[in-house]
């Protein structure tokens, strides 16, 4: 790899471990896509006629999916990143009559996938949603999968006389449909120590501590290759909920317009872009706890309506960025320099290169901060 910076591939059906050099030596390169949601991951190899991949290793069963395991950790300045932690889904082979032009393609995901293989039918009588999470989770420990779950903000009052909550599909299902219910998130984060992951349930909360900024248009100092930016005046919007009575569940309560506004995660621009629409969400069949988790769901959800992408040197940039963490942009002029979201990072990394290509949003212009980590 690049001075300063090293590149670790364990592969294994149960325990990863270092992949030999065989492996290593045909590895072409690797993508990590980060993203809110989930992370994946893709290999390619170049392989011959007479590779090892291909007599020895592919029909052994090296690389079969929903067995394989992968950890992808990227060293810089001697700190260990681990990309991804995950599991092999699909692999392609493409051969070619050109000596050595034949591709095999491994792709994954991160660990979140063998959540989502089993549909299982299962009540949960009496039991809050943070011991659900803890429950579906628990098995998941035997992967070095970590639960972090945060009780939610505005407690529910059902007592198993009202109704209790049943699981009618997969795991992932379910616990991404708790997560909406309550206005949180739910991933799994691979690392940070290789071999465990983080698995979140809580409120998608900004990480306050950012990391060191992007340069654009500042000589010796820029450190990115490309950085674009777009405002979208129709991403904000205003909801005015309408809920019933809680006594009867007949009268419709006097509507109330909830502000744009989301505790945890404050405003990043000093001069907000205004709402552009009105939304008149259907809560009349919830109590007035889960409407305002579900309120807080949606508000969470609403989009930024500031976004940029742009595209970085790792080794220039002298740090591997990470999303869901907050970063500095400086260079950009005084309406959009400042801090960003990270919402997505994809990690590109070839002999002799490692870039990335990265999305960041915030709601609006102008930086609420006097100055940006350099």
């Amino acid at each position: 790899m690049l001075k300063g910076i090293h590149l670790t591939l364990m592969i294994g059906p149960a325990v990863p471990i270092p992949a030999p050099y065989s492996v290593m030596e045909s590895l072409t390169s690797i993508q990590v896509n980060s993203s809110n949601q989930q992370t994946g991951f893709q290999l390619t190899f170049a392989v011959s006629k007479n590779s090892p991949l291909l007599k020895v290793m592919l029909p052994a069963g090296y690389f079969d999916p929903m067995v394989t395991r992968v950890i992808i950790i990227v060293t810089s300045g001697g700190l260990p990143n681990v990309l991804m932690d995950g599991i092999v889904t699909r692999q392609e082979f493409s051969p070619n009559s050109e000596p050595g032009q034949s591709t095999l393609t491994i792709t994954g995901d991160d660990l979140s996938v063998l959540m989502d293989v089993i549909q299982l039918q299962r009540p949960f009588p009496a039991m809050l949603r943070t011991a659900q999470v803890y429950t579906i989770l628990a098995p998941y420990a035997a992967f070095g999968v970590v639960p972090v779950v945060i009780p939610p903000i505005i407690p529910s009052d059902r007592t198993p006389l009202d109704n209790w909550d049943s699981q009618n599909g997969t795991d992932l299902n379910h616990l991404r449909g708790l997560a909406s219910e309550c206005g949180y998130v739910f991933y799994v984060e691979p690392g940070p120590a290789p071999g465990s992951s983080i698995a979140y349930f809580g409120p998608d909360i900004r990480i306050p501590n950012p990391q060191p900024a992007l340069t654009i248009n500042m000589d010796a100092h820029t450190n990115v290759e490309s950085l674009s930016f777009s405002l979208d005046g129709l991403a904000k919007r205003i909801l005015v909920p309408i809920i019933l009575d809680p006594e009867f569940h007949r009268v419709p309560l006097p509507p109330i317009p909830v502000p744009n506004l989301n505790v945890f995660r404050p405003p990043l621009g000093a001069r907000l872009t205004p709402p552009a629409k009105v939304e008149y969400p259907q809560l009349a069949s919830l109590g007035l706890a889960d409407a305002a988790n579900r309120i807080l769901g949606m508000l969470a959800s609403s989009s930024d309506a500031i976004s940029a992408n742009g595209s970085l040197d790792v080794l220039r940039y002298g740090h591997v960025l990470r999303s869901r963490q907050l970063v500095g942009v400086r260079g950009a002029g005084l309406a959009y320099d400042g801090l960003y979201y990270v919402n997505s990072v994809t990690h590109n990394l070839k002999k002799g290169e490692y870039k990335q290509n990265f999305t960041l949003s915030r709601d609006g212009l102008i930086s609420n901060t006097l100055r940006v980590l350099p």
